[in-house]
């Protein structure tokens, strides 16, 4: 048997095959300018002020700084890498894999420290323009211009918005009025959040963007 068919690695192997599939699929996307990771992190509630603790350890892992799919492939990374290394070490040691359930203990350490430690060079690389730091619910009240698709009632398409420090974020969003239509290219302005997709007016003062 082996190391990658031992029931030991079976986690492992898991995890490698999801990270594959998150990488294929947010590659896609990239080539059609809809990035799975911008609709995943839109979807991600905001943090409520006064939760002792999480701020700082959300921080320590770079969310917000760095897209969360990229985080969830950095962390199915060093899991799975980990969890066979350990195996291969442990085989080699006492001739025999550990119980799957005890080798992924460390290895969800290992792709813990793989997300603080890829994730913070990423951070550097990444520009600012791609990350959503600030509070989603700030955004209303913005104008942006649609970039991708039509939106109507009931579709929303890509819009990209620029926030007070200046830095840009990609919102889905749908007209507020039900007869009205955003073609590609048209200004828009946020006035509400209505779950993961925003609502927006066409802009009445195109100064403002």
């Amino acid at each position: 048997m082996t190391l990658f068919t031992a029931a030991g690695t079976v986690p492992f192997g898991v995890a490698a095959l999801i990270m594959i599939g998150l990488a294929v699929i947010e590659g896609i996307g990239i080539f059609t300018a809809l990035s799975p990771s911008r609709l995943l992190d839109n979807l991600v509630p905001d943090l409520p002020e006064g939760v002792e603790g999480m701020e700082g350890a959300l921080g320590w892992l770079h969310v917000g700084k760095v897209p969360i799919l990229v985080l969830l492939i950095l962390f199915l990374l060093g899991f799975s890498l980990g969890g066979y290394v350990i195996q291969m070490f442990t085989h080699g040691l006492i001739g025999a894999h550990m119980p799957a359930l005890i080798a992924a203990v460390p290895a969800f350490f290992i792709g813990i420290s793989t997300v603080r430690g890829l994730g913070g060079l990423l951070a550097r690389i990444i520009p600012r323009d791609e990350t959503t730091a600030v509070s989603n619910m700030t955004l209303i009240g913005r104008a942006g211009v649609v970039i991708t698709g039509t939106a109507k009632a009931g579709l929303a398409a890509e819009v990209k918005i620029r926030d007070q420090h200046g830095i840009s974020h990609y919102l889905m969003v749908e007209p507020d009025l039900p007869d009205e239509e955003f073609e590609q290219g048209t200004e828009v302005l946020i006035v509400k959040k209505n779950g993961a997709v925003y609502r927006a007016i066409r802009n009445p003062h195109p100064a403002l963007l």
